[in-house]
């Protein structure tokens, strides 16, 4: 009851709340996400984007008000995230927020900003069970993982013909959901599929990376964050494991080669995200992010300027009436073409745009190889 009572205290926000003096009111993005903690470089990513927005947005001058970013760490992890969202809730000048950046966090946050009419737009929050549950003011920003898990399935059975895949998760709330789709969607491709589930954190991947080994299949699926899959990956590398390694968005990160070394190399790692190193629409971001931050963008943190740019565009329209409902009722219409994709929502707040990309780990570096549809067809 105290938090549903916090929760709904908070509803309205808006200019009779904050102001920056000289008659513009102050307005806060919320940002949720992992900023400490064993995954925190995805959080980073995505912090760093939607700070950037936030800068340029102010520099140019011509908005009503003047805008902040308030961090809500809930590092990455389930029991943290309702604290996180709580202090964003509180926070009487936050209008909207980016986020939260994993699924797990998402699923236990989920109701306190739909109590609080706040709009959670996540950059990767990608299970796709999510849109399901009731939460009427999020809002996600790239394609789930029913596309991400059906893409490495038709790459894995038309591109590479593999006859037997291995799928282990994490047991999180994301890697569960990215191997039930991968799972289905080999089995229907008529693959045969081995399954394990090996918690985040298991101190020895040895007995994983053995069972591995020992099936033999073609390809592996590894279904959870890069700070696990490094140490597991250097196992199955130690076991002489020849086949495929292929993993996801969470795993999609420099810290994976970084902590893996050369057993990262040959891996491949899907995304719902463009490389915005590779991409002549994110010239000017990537140029302006690597000066800022002196590091180039990573995982999602394009995606998350654009969804910084995206609610500043629609706070703009508002004026100085920004309100917490008023927000979210537009940013659930908005029709917004940003650097990376076209973001538009269906009524369960899903993207309409479904797209999913391959990377490739290459002489310790991660490169983009494209879009998944097209590698598997081409």
């Amino acid at each position: 009851m105290a938090v549903g009572a916090l929760a709904l205290t908070a509803c309205g926000g808006g200019k009779d709340d904050n102001s920056s003096g000289g008659g513009k009111p102050t307005f806060s993005i919320g940002f949720q996400g992992p900023l400490s903690g064993d995954n925190s470089a995805l959080g980073i990513n995505e912090n760093n984007g939607l700070k950037l927005a936030v800068e340029e947005a102010n520099k140019k001058g011509d908005l009503p008000f003047t805008l902040k970013v308030v961090d809500g760490d809930d590092q990455g992890l389930p029991d943290q995230a309702p604290a996180a969202a709580q202090k964003l809730i509180g926070d009487k000048s936050v209008v909207a927020v980016v986020g939260p950046a994993f699924s797990g966090p998402t699923k236990a946050s989920g109701q306190l900003y739909a109590q609080a009419q706040l709009a959670a737009v996540s950059p990767s929050a990608t299970n796709p069970g999510l849109t399901s549950l009731g939460f009427t003011s999020f809002l996600r920003g790239a394609p789930n993982d029913n596309e991400q898990g059906a893409g490495m399935a038709e790459y894995l059975s038309k591109k590479e013909k593999a006859k037997k895949v291995f799928v282990i998760d994490d047991k999180s709330e994301y890697g569960v959901g990215l191997a039930e789709v991968a799972v289905k969607s080999l089995k229907d491709a008529g693959i045969t599929v081995v399954t394990d589930s090996v918690p985040a954190k298991t101190p020895d991947y040895t007995a994983a990376a053995t069972k591995v080994v020992n099936a033999k299949p073609d390809a592996l699926i590894y279904a959870g964050y890069y700070a696990d899959l490094a140490p597991f990956a250097k196992k199955l590398a130690d076991g002489g494991y020849k086949g495929i390694g292929i993993s996801g968005d969470g795993s999609n990160d420099a810290k994976f080669v970084e902590l893996a070394g050369n057993a990262a190399n040959n891996w491949l790692l899907t995304c719902p995200c463009t490389d915005a190193t590779a991409n002549e629409s994110t010239k000017a971001f990537t140029e302006a992010y690597t000066a800022k931050f002196n590091t180039p963008p990573g995982t999602y943190s394009a995606e998350s300027y654009d969804i910084g740019n995206l609610v500043i565009s629609e706070m703009k329209k508002l004026g100085k009436d920004v309100t917490r409902d008023k927000l979210l009722a537009a940013l659930k219409g908005v029709n917004y073409k940003g650097l990376t994709k076209e973001f538009a929502f269906d009524d369960k707040g899903e993207l309409k745009i479904k797209n999913v990309y391959l990377y490739k780990v290459t002489d310790g570096k991660i490169g983009y190889l494209g879009d998944v549809a097209t590698l598997s067809n081409g």
